[in-house]
């Protein structure tokens, strides 16, 4: 006898999703931006505001401030559709390097806000002035590995053929 109970392909893709988002927002990360972002990852095209919407069973609004979080990390591009005032939205060729390495503008500005801080406080012979050094050297450290773990994902995506083009979309139908 066929068990009635097993969940559709589409419910474990649903239950993936929500799993993800769910450790991500676990850490942090806005839970819907996460839940948008697996959401269009799961897909195998990309998707308009109302179609995630539709599988997330969210309004278009809410869609809306996810997917301008997301695009503005990189982790989602917003393609328009033809003859349309509606985008799609698709994940980037490679995501994790997008939405991480190339954001790092961010250790260079904590550095040179460290730095005047440093100015500020008379260099690093005080105490607040030693505390913001090292606060300083840490973040260089930072992103001195962040760009050399760069380079090591950039050889390793190569190698494994993640670096290629994506598989051909099969037919599901």
């Amino acid at each position: 006898m066929p068990d009635d109970h097993r969940p559709s392909q589409d419910d474990e893709v649903h239950l993936f999703v929500e799993r993800m988002a769910m450790a991500f927002a676990d850490v942090g990360f806005p839970r819907m931006a996460a839940r948008v972002l697996f959401a269009v990852m799961s897909a195998d095209g990309p998707l308009t505001a109302a179609e995630i919407g539709e599988r997330l069973g969210v309004s278009a609004a809410a869609v809306s401030g996810a997917v301008r979080y997301l695009t503005q990390f990189g982790m989602l591009l917003r393609e328009p559709v033809p003859r349309s005032r509606r985008d799609r939205y698709r994940v980037p060729d490679n995501p994790w390097y997008e939405g991480t390495i190339t954001k790092t503008g961010l250790y260079k500005n904590f550095i040179d806000i460290a730095d005047s801080g440093l100015d500020a406080l008379g260099g690093p012979a005080t105490p607040g002035g030693e505390r913001v050094a090292e606060m300083r050297d840490f973040f260089l450290f930072v992103q001195e590995e962040i760009d050399s773990l760069g380079e090591r994902w950039r050889l390793r995506r190569a190698a494994t053929g993640h670096a290629g083009p994506p598989p051909a979309e099969a037919d599901h139908g």
